[in-house]
């Protein structure tokens, strides 16, 4: 029996290197940024190697799959009755001799899964030595504080990143921010390269009319709300009227709407902060409107995300749109979107329930209220009443002193991974995540944008491009002289260590410490 791959996929390809067989794909059409991988039933010997190596147990034998991910069956044979099976990862394994110790020293700034797949990459040759850096008192980015609460299976990644942070070439600096405790002209002259993996983590702005309401927010600051991320834990937000509204329709937009109506029940067995599941326990929002500009063929979303949508108990799904008939030329995503678009559309409502509506072809003019957004104007329907309006249309990335930055495109101009400035490589200064290429992809992506930087550094390395001095510096000490308490990896362990005995009490994944002082007795101690 084969196996198949479910909703949980990150696309790491970790499956991809154990299969004997050779059966695992991405998208060809797409493969930098296809939103799973297939297993073809075909081909499958049903050896198991792919799912003992999943970081996210996103694999089962395809006669023990839940309930819930029956229509993954159909998702992997469809994609290989349209695809042969073909190479699709151009970009080879970095590989490199042994160098002499400290003849590399590399710092990476971010401890996101980009940065961390950079990480690996560089220490799999003897002699380099690494130091990560991360403004907040933990690590992994937005595996932590940007998946959803209830994607647990898609957090666990973050276990395959442990054996990174405990190696002994690598000096971990969390609660340490580049910009304010360190400058980036300090952290060049002391490393050979500096890798900024630095995320891209703020809302697109839709620039209408009263997008500054009270009531008006950005997705990506309810998310890290909901995630409690430090820098959001005092936010509130008033859920009282009836009705919330999502510009956009990614797989953030679906994950905002699913959490905002989830029962109080369902949310205690996440790792979601206690602060937000009391109020989102007390929410009175009862119906949920995603607006997409263009038609269904052209959502952002996934059809996995779509899939574990329509299992949402006690929730209706509506779709308000003109063509969900799949073509010859929409891709195996697209075609399994708008089977599953018009499956949903077809299901019996019941009015006891919460609604989740897909509204198609809508773009929002302008934010209707005195003093809070009380309806949105939209160019189809007239005005969508709503208190709570929430805009997700992408994320962009913030520059950073002293290093180039395309304001349009919201990233550090590069080339391939390599900083430029004016069309000028910028020797020693690399990027690699979202502030490289921009916010799409899923986790795995990065692994290949990584590979990429790092074969660019090894190039540069080789060519002599980093040959030079560098500045032996006590992290450590210079920083403690300036009054920063840095964050080992025995200190996140500490960390980590006590939110899972929190949650153990609980019966949640973990309790996670949304205050940054808190982290610190914990790491402290």
């Amino acid at each position: 029996m084969a196996h198949v791959i479910t909703q949980n996929c990150c696309k790491d390809a970790s499956c991809v290197a154990v299969c004997p067989v050779d059966c695992i794909r991405p998208d060809p059409a797409d493969a930098g940024s296809a939103p799973m991988l297939y297993i073809d039933p075909e081909v499958c010997i049903d050896c198991g190697a792919c799912m003992a190596e999943c970081p996210v147990d996103a694999i089962y034998p395809a006669d023990e799959l839940p309930a819930d991910q029956l229509s993954f069956r159909d998702l992997n044979a469809d994609y290989f009755a349209r695809h042969p099976l073909v190479v699709t990862y151009a970009i080879p394994e970095p590989s490199h001799p042994p160098v002499p110790a400290g003849a590399l020293r590399v710092a990476i700034v971010g401890t996101g899964p980009a940065a961390l797949y950079a990480a690996g990459d560089l220490l799999r040759v003897g002699g380099v030595e690494v130091n990560l850096f991360d403004r907040l008192p933990t690590p992994y980015g937005l595996i932590r504080a940007g998946v959803a609460p209830d994607h647990q299976h898609t957090k666990a990644i973050t276990d395959s990143f442990e054996t990174i942070l405990a190696d002994d070439r690598v000096g971990c600096y969390l609660n340490v921010e580049v910009g304010r405790d360190l400058t980036p002209d300090e952290l060049a002259a002391s490393h050979h390269a500096v890798i900024y993996a630095v995320g891209a983590s703020r809302s697109r702005d839709l620039g209408i009319p009263g997008e500054s309401l009270p009531g008006s927010h950005a997705a990506s600051q309810f998310v890290a709300w909901y995630n409690g991320h430090p820098d959001r834990a005092d936010d509130r937000y008033d859920l009282r009227g009836p009705r919330a509204v999502i510009v956009g329709n990614g797989n953030v937009a679906l994950d905002v709407a699913r959490i905002l109506l989830m029962t109080q029940q369902q949310l205690q067995h996440t790792d979601i902060p206690a602060r937000a599941v009391e109020a989102l326990a007390h929410s009175a929002i009862r119906e949920v409107v995603l607006l997409g500009r263009r038609g269904a063929r052209h959502a952002a979303f996934s059809a996995a995300e779509l899939i574990a949508l329509g299992h949402l108990p006690g929730t209706d799904i509506v779709v308000e749109a003109r063509d969900l008939a799949p073509t010859k030329d929409d891709d195996v995503d697209t075609a399994a979107k708008l089977r599953v678009l018009a499956e949903l559309s077809s299901r019996p409502t019941n009015p006891s329930n919460k609604r989740i509506v897909f509204r198609f072809d809508t773009v929002p003019i302008e934010f209707i209220g005195t003093r809070r957004v009380e309806a949105v104007k939209v160019s189809a329907s007239g005005l969508i009443e709503a208190g709570f309006v929430l805009r997700s249309i992408g994320y962009r990335g913030d520059a950073i002193a002293g290093l180039p930055f395309d304001s349009t495109a919201g990233v550090i101009a590069n080339d391939g991974g390599r900083v430029t400035d004016g069309g000028r490589t910028v020797p020693g200064a690399y990027v690699t995540g979202w502030i490289k290429r921009g916010a799409n992809g899923v986790i795995g992506t990065n692994r290949e944008c990584a590979r990429e930087t790092v074969n660019r550094i090894w190039a540069d390395f080789d060519a002599g491009v980093l040959a030079r001095g560098v500045i032996d510096v006590d992290l450590p000490e210079l920083l403690g002289a300036r009054g920063v308490r840095a964050v080992d990896a025995l200190g996140w362990r500490a960390i980590d260590a006590e939110e899972r005995a929190r949650g153990a009490e609980q019966r949640r994944p973990r309790v996670k410490f949304d205050a940054v002082a808190d982290m610190l007795q914990v790491a402290r101690a």
